[in-house]
């Protein structure tokens, strides 16, 4: 996936006049957000389990280096193997190596945005191995020569009709507006896919060290099909995924769903512990789980710990009202919204990424809606100190920090022309209050009026309540 972080001014205004975009984007804002809210309503300790999942993540990031070699421990006890992978590069050339081993020429893939982190498919593609998404929206978006928008909806960005088009021009079968229709050709055509595969690749939404066991959820069950079917299995995840135990397991399943789609439980959550034993009925000859680090170890200890307690629900993402207008793609890189603002600076550098956490509100509902109470605003703020401290900021940017510091460092002058400018504000704003054009602001009122002042400055509004505050004290001491 080609990084096109440096973009993002330029791919968000496209996607702001991209008609079909904004119609896929109205079914993200009136779906997600309100099964969310709905779940909430019959699970009132949910703050509760936010509070104690936030506290068992910190203490497992205090901890990775001792639970990961307790998984890798029971892993082999089973008859797995596990592979430590510190980049995207050593990660695709181990899958490769084990696809040689079987001499493979075809796999199945379950969703895994970490194989789209290390861009897995082109790698395997360019080594004579062909690799067939099996979840739906990885599917259809292959078809199309796509990537994904979303972590655990692809394919948000397309209707239905992009569906049908993809189908038709691959399957060479008639178009439908039936999406029942759509569903039963794309399960003709993958059943096939699924028997022929020589491996297996899934991700894994946790790590269970006490048990060496590895889980993915899913709500189409083609993760399942893509693990049994083939005689090998590769696992390929992200080494803080890691959790003590089964019982640990379960409470963050309690906030997945929920925060994600606004189901109480995915359809399938699925447990694989090792390759095939000789009294089970079905299952891989072979299980290998592929940890790939890739710049995560750099975040323990700093100033960005906090974002590895992510658990992928897409809560962030689907609250923010800036991914809620451009959509994924603009963000330029695998991972989107708020949460990708953080981590996509880490994995591809700042100079890259820059603009992602300018591109924010910073209304907070991101952290809000977090089951892991992420402070998302404050790591984006790393971000803006890092960029303006390694001079990656606009010189427009710099200068006006700049002219604001020198302000700021001289109240009696600040406060001049801040009443200076209440004023000029309040004139543009004529009648109406409402300002149409601004100089220096045509960023926010190209698309929308901005309201003038209707009174007085927060300092002239301060020293008032101080005054009255203080007659207050007096009266109540006499």
């Amino acid at each position: 996936m080609q990084i096109t972080s440096p973009a993002f001014k330029q791919n968000a205004r496209i996607a702001l006049q991209d008609a079909s975009l904004q119609k896929a984007l109205g079914n993200l804002k009136a779906g997600f957000p309100v099964k969310r809210a709905q779940a909430l309503e019959r699970l009132p300790e949910f703050d509760a389990l936010r509070d104690e999942a936030r506290d068992l993540k910190n203490h497992i990031l205090e901890n990775l280096d001792l639970y990961l070699e307790q998984f890798e421990s029971k892993v082999q006890q089973q008859g797995g193997h596990v592979h430590w992978c510190r980049s995207s590069d050593d990660a695709c050339k181990t899958i490769l190596d084990i696809c040689k081993q079987v001499d493979a020429r075809t796999v199945t893939k379950g969703k895994s945005m970490v194989s789209e982190e290390i861009n897995l498919n082109e790698y395997l593609e360019k080594n004579g191995v062909t690799p067939v998404e099996t979840d739906l929206g990885e599917y259809i978006l292959q078809l199309r020569g796509d990537h994904p928008s979303h972590i655990i909806a692809p394919a948000i960005h397309l209707n239905l009709e992009d569906v049908s088009e993809a189908f038709h021009q691959h399957h060479h079968r008639p178009k439908s507006d039936d999406p029942a229709v759509l569903m039963r050709e794309a399960r003709e055509v993958l059943r096939e896919q699924f028997v022929a595969a020589d491996v297996g690749i899934t991700g894994a939404n946790f790590l269970v060290a006490e048990t060496g066991s590895t889980l993915i959820v899913t709500n189409e069950g083609n993760g399942d099909l893509t693990q049994t079917l083939p005689k090998t299995h590769i696992v390929v995840t992200s080494i803080e995924k890691v959790v003590p135990t089964l019982e640990d397991m379960t409470l963050f399943l309690r906030l997945l769903a929920r925060s994600a789609t606004g189901q109480e439980f995915t359809v399938y959550n699925t447990l694989s512990s090792g390759p095939r034993r000789e009294d089970d009925p079905d299952g891989p000859e072979n299980f290998h789980v592929v940890l790939v680090d890739n710049g995560r170890s750099d975040m323990l200890g700093g100033d960005f710990q906090d974002m590895l307690r992510c658990i992928r629900c897409s809560a962030c993402m689907n609250h923010c009202p800036v991914y809620g207008a451009v959509g994924g793609h603009s963000y330029g890189w695998v991972y989107p919204g708020p949460m990708g603002s953080v981590l996509t600076p880490q994995m591809v550098g700042i100079d890259q990424a820059a603009l992602l956490p300018n591109a924010s509100t910073f209304c907070g509902k991101c952290e809000s809606v977090c089951p892991v109470r992420i402070p998302l605003p404050k790591l984006m703020r790393h971000w803006r100190d890092r960029e303006f401290e390694q001079y990656l900021s606009p010189k427009a940017v710099r200068y006006g920090i700049g002219g604001w510091a020198f302000l700021a460092k001289r109240p009696a002058l600040y406060r001049w022309l801040s009443l200076g400018a209440n004023l000029a504000l309040r004139l543009l704003g004529g009648k109406k209050g409402r300002i149409h054009r601004l100089p220096l602001g045509a960023g926010w009122t190209d698309g929308r009026d901005m309201p003038a002042p209707s009174g007085k400055t927060f300092m002239q509004q301060w020293q008032a309540q101080q005054k009255t505050q203080q007659k207050m004290q007096q009266e109540h001491s006499l």
